[in-house]
């Protein structure tokens, strides 16, 4: 079903920043995309971000699911080794680190892996549900009971992230897999994109076919403080 699928992907510095430490793949002849979101702070997160899209954006044609979905996790593990050796390199206290959400779409059934708080989407019958679960410290205390949804976007540290390419230890990343409906919309993107639209409004642009330029205009026209980046894939009905 891979051939099917259409996509859109935009990535901007936002309205404020003028570096853009994002990075994307878009390759729906293979049924691949890629969102990857340089961690913000440490100086160095586009070299992070950009190692990753790189990586992944040079996938071949013609490997199985199942040789895709291995190939992503050596490339992922390959470059998360290469930015802690760089790090290394670089001196004490310094990080190259990048979160990443990754899409795979192939014969009806989709699959996600990802580390870090970018996010993906799916709209199925016209409601909008988070695939994948932040790896940070506000949704480590929203799951605790501590803090409530909305108290986590709010919190001084909303933007601390608890797994990343190129973070401390092992590279761990999470996996989710399911079946492909006919009229399925997905939607990757970076954190600068969520922090600026709240998701009932991300609902409604997709519900209403619009795709991802709509999603980051309108992100940077409310002011996006940081770089906002989404990938908006499309199962034809």
């Amino acid at each position: 079903m891979s051939g099917l699928l259409k996509s859109e992907a935009v990535t901007h510095p936002g309205a404020v920043r003028k570096r853009n430490e994002d990075a994307l793949v878009d390759k729906a002849e293979i049924g691949l995309w890629v969102v990857a979101d340089g961690a913000g702070g440490h100086g160095s997160g586009d070299v992070a971000s950009t190692a990753i899209a790189e990586s992944l954006g040079q996938m071949p044609a013609g490997l199985s699911a199942a040789e895709l979905l291995a190939q992503i996790r050596l490339r992922l593990t390959a470059v998360h080794a290469e930015l802690q050796a760089e790090a290394e390199r670089r001196g004490p206290s310094q990080i190259l680190a990048s979160t990443v959400v990754v899409l795979l779409a192939r014969g009806g059934h989709f699959a996600c892996l990802w580390a870090g708080d970018s996010r993906i989407y799916m709209l199925r019958n016209g409601t909008l549900s988070r695939v994948t679960r932040d790896h940070s410290l506000v949704q480590e205390l929203v799951d605790q009971g501590t803090l409530s949804e909305a108290e986590a976007e709010q919190h001084p540290q909303a933007n601390v992230i608890t797994r990343a390419i190129g973070g401390h230890g092992d590279l761990m990343l999470d996996k989710l897999s399911g079946r492909i409906m006919t009229g399925d919309r997905f939607l990757l993107c970076s954190d600068g994109l969520f922090k600026a639209l709240p998701e009932a409004e991300i609902a409604g642009i997709m519900a209403s076919g619009l795709g991802a330029s709509a999603l980051v205009d309108l992100a940077v026209e409310r002011g996006a403080r940081d770089n906002v980046t989404a990938v908006v894939v499309d199962v034809p009905t």
